[in-house]
């Protein structure tokens, strides 16, 4: 009776290893690929996002040039990589680890299914959106009042929470008024409009890339019903929700803090 040996999970990995080797011998400049993605995370990083866009789109056309008729695969696979790239730099910036988690697997969530063979460009403009929001929420503001910019980074990690007032002001132990005062002095806006203004930002991301229907990711943003979540959401972006997410093409709100530095 013949016994026939089955490889080892490592040794097919070798044996791909060598192929592959072997087979980037013949292409010159791939040190230049990693030189790009270094240039791309630091744009990122840095929120250059017209910059990251193109750097994005060298990086797809190396990989087209060596992938040939897997060209789709491969961009999709380097997607999904380079969304755990970055959930591992949210990390290191203190993103707390459930929110790096829920960055990646949105991520991927986009690659999987909302990409489809002609779309490939697209959703490459939509993950350096969705990259370059999160990273904007860890960049420690700058106002005279430490308070106040700790405020702002809690209310940046726990936007999804049903977060009021008083409970921000419990959080950080000073009374409601004080917090209500020093907040508008320091960040130009109230406490309840930066509140909303940050549900509004976030429920973006769930209009355009999830199944979920107005009313859910209303309810899930703690707005009181629809109807208040339309007119907030309306009020800063000049859409409705059903309007931002049918039509493609309208950008995402973005909202800067007046007086930061």
């Amino acid at each position: 009776m013949n016994i026939i040996a089955v490889p080892t999970i490592q040794e097919t990995i070798s044996k791909i290893f060598m192929a592959e080797s072997e087979s980037l011998n013949q292409y010159d400049g791939l040190e230049r690929f990693f030189e790009t993605e270094t240039q791309l995370i630091y744009e990122i990083h840095h929120l250059e996002k017209e910059k990251a866009k193109e750097t994005l789109r060298a990086l797809i056309d190396m990989i087209s040039l060596h992938a040939g008729k897997d060209t789709i695969r491969a961009i999709r696979n380097y997607y999904i990589v380079l969304s755990s790239v970055m959930a591992r730099k949210l990390f290191e910036m203190r993103v707390p680890p459930k929110k790096a988690f829920a960055f990646n697997n949105a991520c991927i969530e986009l690659v999987d299914n909302r990409m489809n063979d002609s779309e490939f460009l697209y959703v490459a403009d939509e993950l350096i959106e969705f990259f370059i929001s999160v990273i904007s929420e860890r960049k420690q503001p700058s106002f005279g009042h430490q308070t106040v910019n700790k405020v702002v980074m809690f209310i940046n990690d726990e936007v999804e929470r049903d977060l009021s007032v008083e409970d921000v002001a419990k959080h950080f132990h000073i009374s409601t008024s004080h917090l209500s005062r020093i907040f508008r002095e320091h960040a130009g806006i109230t406490l309840v409009e930066y509140l909303n203004v940050r549900r509004v930002e976030e429920s973006q991301h769930y209009l355009r890339h999830s199944d979920k229907g107005i009313s859910e990711i209303s309810k899930q943003f703690h707005f009181c019903n629809q109807s208040y979540f339309t007119r907030i959401f309306k009020k800063y972006t000049t859409v409705t929700p059903k309007q931002f997410r049918d039509s493609q093409h309208i950008p995402y709100f973005r909202y800067t803090l007046p007086n930061a530095k």
